[in-house]
């Protein structure tokens, strides 16, 4: 058997993985389409790239088979091929936390004092919810919240919760949450509310963590 030969190849084909991951852009592309399917559009939009810049980095995460697509119209949707692509980025993201001193000073710089929103676990969030004690609110964007979100929360979008304030319990404790660890929905969230007199937290985490821990999601639009 020609043991060389083999290595080489199959280790070749393992790399077209990690070309594919290699790039900020295309982290960031698996991060949203974590939380639902997104056209081209959609995306170059979400993160300021142009719509040739866009489509050339989805090529490249179709090309590896972490994305796929559906047509629907003139519009071509993308989505992650499986949910094992949510755990590797996971996997990128957990390895680069604790490996990598950068990480922890970006966040400092940008989200000094996060530990001050008392983040809550997935684990204590579904005691609490079982418990009946909470409001949860999903800030994401609505299309988010429509295609899957914790079990009984709330949709009211980072954009519109001052506006909707008189809406919620004063008494109740709010534990908000968005996309993910890097989303800062969740933290803008919470400083508001406590600021107009709200006890509140961010859950750790966000919809795709929730999911991959096993925990029930819920889809559809708010009532």
């Amino acid at each position: 058997m020609a043991h060389r030969e083999f290595k080489d190849r199959l280790y070749q084909e393992f790399a077209r993985i990690g070309k594919a991951v290699a790039s900020p852009q295309r982290l960031e592309f698996l991060d949203l389409l974590a939380q639902r399917e997104w056209s081209v559009e959609q995306l170059a939009d979400e993160t300021g790239q142009s719509i040739a810049n866009a489509s050339a980095h989805l090529k490249v995460l179709r090309e590896a088979h972490l994305v796929e697509t559906r047509r629907d119209g003139s519009f071509i949707y993308y989505q992650l091929a499986e949910e094992r692509v949510t755990r590797l980025w996971q996997a990128i993201r957990d390895i680069g936390e604790a490996r990598l001193a950068e990480i922890d000073r970006i966040v400092e710089e940008f989200v000094a004092g996060r530990d001050a929103l008392e983040p809550v676990s997935a684990q204590e969030l579904l005691r609490r919810l079982d418990d009946g004690d909470v409001v949860v609110l999903d800030v994401r964007p609505e299309d988010e919240y429509a295609a899957g979100h914790l079990p009984g929360a709330r949709s009211l979008p980072i954009d519109e919760l001052e506006s909707h304030l008189d809406d919620l319990d004063p008494d109740a404790e709010i534990i908000a949450y968005c996309r993910g660890p890097y989303c800062l929905f969740a933290d803008e969230a919470v400083e508001l509310l406590r600021q107009r007199g709200f006890q509140a937290r961010r859950m750790e985490g966000g919809l795709p963590d929730w999911r991959i821990a096993g925990y029930q999601v819920e889809q559809g639009r708010a009532s």
